[in-house]
């Protein structure tokens, strides 16, 4: 509580929290209604519930380097309020509309302006937390997950009721959250440093825009980002993997899946400070993606002994399994953000940032079929397998991370040698 009343940046910083806990309600409100919605309401098959989520999957991967790539010309604090906007826009256009066809391109719209947002949120904070990123992306994810938690029980009343109505008013619901969020980064003021992100000490910013690097023909930075895609499995294995595995595999109750995301959210809110501390700076964070191909490889182990276990033996491995994915999540959340930002040239680091966006959603998009269609398949050898995959994965980012860190360090230490020649 003491870090959030003076959270780094200051007064721009803690507007900027609450507009990001007020966004996250209203978004857990919609992802625990919007299936449902769908289903029920709009009156959709399978096929085509499957189609609309794909292809907003799909235009939530262009939202990130779009982003990215605006920031470098346009303040980035309308551009995330045009975000704001948009959804706010397509959401009102779901209570008048119940078509596929017109639903489609709606719900593609959502889901690019929402994965906008998230990397415009995550550039402004960089700028203004400066080499304080971390501390302020500890607060972020324990405010999200408040929110997130707030909007699912929110959620939980109006699918309770089960009416059109009910369901419409949780998509008000989630659109004033919006228009809330909007008038909060309305009030915060843009960061003094324009399509650059705040130098950290001693660092001089790029000087004019034709050396500006292209993060598309940057192989380094590119490696970075197709390595992350795969370390970004948490997610699915938490929200996919291990309830799936539960339900067809072990003898577990079903009732033990909504503890999953209680004990996330739990340990998410108490320890993202704590774990941030610990994988402080470019170095700790490169070591943090070694613990997490580690930590992850204990949960798939976990995951594999459960395999036709009793409903205690099934219970606690599949609860203790979740808690290291949990563990897993909060490395990955400092470590990719961190990496992210030093990976990148100082004076190109918003269309860099865009880019290295991509990888959650290519992960949201990818990483269910490839637990449910290869994983699952091939039984409890699979999961061995997926840990010790992501065990090596993992190795080879953090040898990767240090040889580009020192990469990007060689040309600021050269001057010296020339320099003492001269003196000389």
């Amino acid at each position: 509580m003491a870090q959030l009343r003076k959270p780094p940046g200051g007064r721009d910083a803690r507007i900027m929290l609450l507009a990001q806990c007020v966004d996250r309600t209203g978004s857990g409100v919609w992802a625990a209604a919007s299936v449902l919605y769908f289903t029920y309401v709009c009156a959709m098959d399978a096929r085509q519930l499957g189609v609309l989520l794909g292809v907003g999957a799909a235009a939530g991967i262009a939202g990130s380097p779009l982003a990215g790539r605006a920031a470098e010309r346009l303040p980035v604090r309308w551009l995330l309020i045009g975000c704001h906007l948009l959804r706010i826009g397509t959401m009102g256009l779901l209570l008048v509309v119940d078509d596929f066809a017109t639903l489609l391109p709606a719900v593609a719209l959502t889901c690019l302006a929402e994965r906008a947002a998230k990397t415009l949120e995550m550039l402004f904070a960089t700028r203004i937390a400066g080499e304080r990123r971390g501390t302020y992306q500890a607060l972020f994810r324990s405010v999200a997950n408040a929110g997130y938690a707030l909007g699912a029980g929110i959620a939980a009343i109006g699918l309770a009721m089960g009416t059109t109505t009910a369901y419409r008013a949780l998509i008000v619901a989630n659109a004033l959250s919006f228009v809330l969020a909007a008038v909060l980064v309305r009030r915060t003021r843009e960061p003094a440093v324009r399509g650059l992100v705040a130098a950290a000490s001693g660092e001089e910013p790029a000087a004019a825009p034709a050396a500006v690097p292209s993060p598309w023909r940057d192989r380094g930075y590119l490696l970075f980002v197709a390595l992350d895609m795969p370390l970004n499995l948490d997610d699915s294995i938490l929200n996919v993997g291990l309830p799936l595995w539960l339900v067809h595999h072990t003898g577990a109750p079903h009732a033990v899946v909504p503890a999953f995301l209680i004990l996330n959210t739990v340990l998410v809110v108490l320890l993202q400070l704590r774990v941030s501390a610990r994988a402080e700076g470019p170095r700790g964070a490169a070591a943090a993606v070694g613990w997490y191909g580690l930590t992850l490889l204990g949960c798939c182990l976990l995951t594999a002994l459960a395999t036709g276990g009793g409903p205690w033996t099934a219970s606690l491995a599949l609860l203790a399994a979740a808690m290291l994915v949990t563990l897993a999540e909060l490395m990955r959340s400092v470590s990719s953000w961190e990496l992210a930002v030093v990976l990148a040239p100082p004076g190109a680091r918003a269309s860099y940032l865009g880019v290295a966006g991509m990888a959650q959603s290519v992960q949201k998009s990818v990483g269910p079929l490839l637990l449910t269609g290869v994983v699952m398949t091939a039984g409890p050898a699979g999961w061995l397998a997926l840990g010790a995959a992501t065990v090596g994965l993992g190795a080879l980012q953090r040898r990767a991370s240090l040889r580009r860190l020192a990469a990007l360090a060689g040309p600021a230490a050269e001057p010296s040698p020339r320099v003492g020649a001269a003196v000389g």
